[in-house]
């Protein structure tokens, strides 16, 4: 199991995508068999690799292999589910730009461990796990709200049914987002509240951090999104729109890192 790298299962991943690629192209299922295939082989090395490793969410490294596992299962769960549908298409090139950027951040050495025994408190694992799933919300929400921009334009351009990209209705796609966002909102709350748990004892982490501010800022464009939804102020087109602005910012959150201190002799 530890032999298990990085590349086994973004290489796994890939092949998955290429498959479904050739599938839109030439309409094969032998190929979308093929494709499943090879994302449960990237799932299982992806979970032997994050059981062996067994990284702390306080790295990027770690918290972009969580998500990009999540949405692995997401591919998997949502291509059974809706067979006739262009799914990987959309699913896959996520999970592997954010298994890539892991790669870029790369693993921390033992130096990069400065909060564990912060990360190891009741609240640390807490704060983690419910920000962690609402980075899912997130990719989620933007998944469908791509999707819902391509549908959209398919049908003003008035694509031919059935030929190319086979996606969920536009109703469909708005209730996926909406659903997103409707979940996604109250984890990052309750996220930042245990944050703020955290803080208030915390030694290291500030409430000036990068990225403690730029997750108050992710809140708050979440917050303004819910509130000109529920006002029926914005339409569907225009909630996609500001989601795909909130997965950037997300991003964004994720590039930063919390400020290490200065340690001795250094």
């Amino acid at each position: 199991m530890n032999r298990v790298t990085i590349f086994c299962f973004v290489a796994s991943y890939a092949l998955a995508l290429l498959l479904e690629l050739l599938h839109l192209w030439l309409q094969r299922r032998t190929l979308r068999i093929l494709a499943l295939i090879s994302a449960v082989a990237g799932l299982v090395a992806h979970t032997a690799f994050l059981y062996s490793k067994q990284p702390p969410l306080i790295w990027q490294f770690s918290w972009l292999l969580f998500v990009s596992w999540v949405l692995a299962v997401f591919y998997l769960t949502g291509a059974l589910h809706y067979r006739r549908l262009s799914w990987g298409v959309f699913v896959l090139p996520l999970v592997l730009a954010l298994a890539g950027m892991a790669v870029l951040f790369g693993q921390p050495s033992e130096r990069g461990l400065w909060a564990t025994n912060e990360a190891h408190t009741l609240w640390g694992p807490v704060h983690g796990i419910l920000l962690l799933l609402a980075s899912v919300g997130v990719c989620v929400g933007f998944l469908a709200s791509v999707m819902y921009l391509v549908q959209s334009n398919r049908l003003r351009t008035k694509t031919t049914p059935g030929t190319g990209l086979q996606l969920l209705s536009l109703e469909r796609l708005e209730s996926m987002n909406r659903h997103a966002i409707w979940a996604t909102f109250p984890l990052l709350t309750a996220g930042m509240l245990a944050g703020v748990v955290l803080l208030s004892s915390s030694e290291v982490v500030g409430w000036t951090d990068p990225r403690v501010v730029s997750t108050v800022v992710l809140w708050v464009v979440f917050a303004v999104v819910l509130f000109l939804r529920l006002a029926s102020f914005l339409k569907a087109r225009q909630v996609a729109m500001m989601t795909i602005v909130a997965f950037f910012l997300m991003l964004c959150c994720l590039a930063l890192s919390h400020n290490q201190p200065a340690t001795g002799g250094g």
